[in-house]
């Protein structure tokens, strides 16, 4: 066992039980937070506005600092942005962190001194919680590489702006600055497609211990690199142990990811984002990402359900309740205040506190009153996957409101298969059941004869990057919505087919 990896066993046992304080002290842990936050910016123009100096309790924060969106805080934000002090949180912010908003444009959300360690040391501490856990720490002395934006910024009134992942990219600890991949040079090729060929040239001949990124823009990395060598990943890279990913569900991806490596990998799930790193799983075993109570960030929950009523009550960390589908709002150390990042998250535990990430609060389908949201349409896919022994390569659903003659309504699951199912009807059937068993709204609106069962439309290869590049976002840190209130995307991909 080299050096290096007896210091991160060591270093992983500290982290952990660093951790495993606040982790167990999850209400006083964040009224600490709470605190601390109003009294750094009670004297910022947003504290003033607000009255932070006459707020005593949790309830009064409640009554004086609204939920808001970003283009409810647009206006602070914007002074920010034109270089003013003081505004959000004192002084000036480090970065922006720039991205592409869906009804906002591009949005600048700042990253400050105070908030910027949170982002390095959660994803520090998800991997020392790994070694912790598992003993395992040789990965360590092999290259690692990070799918990631590029790490170019450009100056904005004194202020440098970038994408989250090219920002992180610059506070890559030293000791593993010589173990990193790609090099500086690949990683600031702007077209992802050449990029990705450039770091197949660059890492199919090293001992890669550990990939991380999305998972769509990994998976095209893994098939470039068996198209270039002949070889399965697992082959090519016979110390590739760890797989770090975050950003989207990864069980629909999971069987086309195993039979890509030729084999299973550990991996672990990491909740990243601009406004903050919110989460990273801590155990192997347990269903979940630990919620990072004491990052400067304050916690709000409001129950989907409820979200879009005039008096939706707004929770704190010891009122949530395990399997409930949850609104997240934030106010933290970069100067976000009840700041609605628009993810939805579930409980798993309560005892630490575990989340998953459900869905978008804005990525639903409700056409027609039935709500449906990413967890079950993602639970429901990787369920039949499993029972038919197909995979695939990505996947959306939208609503089908104007149906051919004679038609009703309908779920459309547009689906980029890697191995199509023998019989698609028996697929679509068992879909419709599990979606069915899931929401009983949509339960209702079938047995109803309001909509009729779902419909799958089987693509074309490389659809979904032929649209992501039609819409400036192929690769880095882009998404795909997993499911729309509309058919923007749907008939996108549709044209694609012909």
């Amino acid at each position: 066992m080299s050096l290096k990896s007896i210091g991160a066993k060591i270093f992983a046992k500290t982290a952990v039980s660093r951790i495993n304080k606040w982790a167990n002290n999850p209400v006083e842990t964040q009224q600490k937070v709470f605190k601390s936050l109003l009294k750094e910016a009670k004297n910022t123009h947003f504290g003033k506005d607000h009255g932070f100096d006459t707020i005593n309790s949790y309830s009064d924060f409640a009554k004086q600092v609204p939920m808001r969106d970003y283009e409810a805080l647009r206006n602070y934000v914007d002074r920010v942005v034109a270089g003013e002090e003081d505004i959000l949180w004192p002084g000036k912010p480090l970065y922006f962190a720039k991205t592409s908003g869906t009804t906002s444009g591009a949005k600048y959300i700042p990253l400050t001194k105070a908030s910027m360690p949170s982002h390095i040391q959660a994803a520090r501490n998800a991997i020392l919680c790994y070694v912790h856990e598992t003993g395992k720490a040789d990965f360590v002395n092999g290259k690692m590489i990070f799918l990631q934006g590029s790490p170019e910024m450009v100056e904005k009134n004194g202020i440098q702006l970038g994408r989250l992942s090219g920002i992180v990219a610059h506070y890559v600890p030293s000791y593993l600055q010589k173990n990193r991949l790609p090099s500086l040079k690949t990683n600031c090729i702007a077209d992802w497609e050449t990029k990705v060929d450039a770091i197949v040239e660059e890492t199919k001949n090293e001992d890669m211990t550990v990939i991380s990124g999305i998972p769509s823009w990994v998976q095209m990395y893994f098939e470039r690199l068996r198209a270039s060598t002949g070889k399965d990943v697992g082959d090519l890279f016979k110390n590739f142990n760890l797989f770090i990913y975050g950003g989207v569900n990864f069980e629909p991806y999971r069987a086309k990811f195993e039979a890509l490596i030729g084999r299973k990998v550990p991996s672990i799930e990491l909740y990243p984002a601009s406004e903050g790193f919110f989460a990273f799983q801590d155990k192997q075993d347990e269903k979940g990402m630990l919620l990072q109570l004491n990052s400067g960030i304050f916690y709000e929950f409001i129950e989907a359900s409820t979200f879009f009523d005039a008096d939706a009550k707004r929770l704190t960390i010891g009122e949530v309740e395990k399997d409930v589908n949850y609104v997240m709002i934030i106010s933290s150390n970069a100067g976000l205040w009840g700041y609605n990042i628009g993810d939805t998250v579930q409980f798993t535990s309560t005892s630490p506190y575990r989340v998953i990430v459900s869905g978008r609060i804005k990525h639903f389908i409700s056409a027609f009153g039935e709500h449906v949201i990413g967890k079950e349409v993602e639970q429901a896919m990787n369920e039949v996957m499993q029972q038919f022994n197909f995979s695939i390569s990505e996947f959306t659903v939208a609503p089908q409101i104007l149906p051919k003659q004679g038609e009703l309504p309908h779920h459309e699951w547009l689906v980029e298969f890697e191995t199509a199912p023998e019989n698609l009807q028996k697929v679509t059937d068992v879909l419709d059941v599990l979606m069915q068993q899931q929401n009983s709204y949509y339960k209702d609106l079938i047995e109803g004869k309001v909509l009729q069962q779902l419909k799958i439309k089987p693509l074309v290869k490389d659809s979904f990057q032929a649209y992501m590049k039609s819409q400036g976002k192929l690769g880095g840190q882009n998404k795909i919505p997993r499911l729309a209130n509309d058919r923007k995307i749907a008939d996108a991909l549709l044209k694609i087919q012909h």
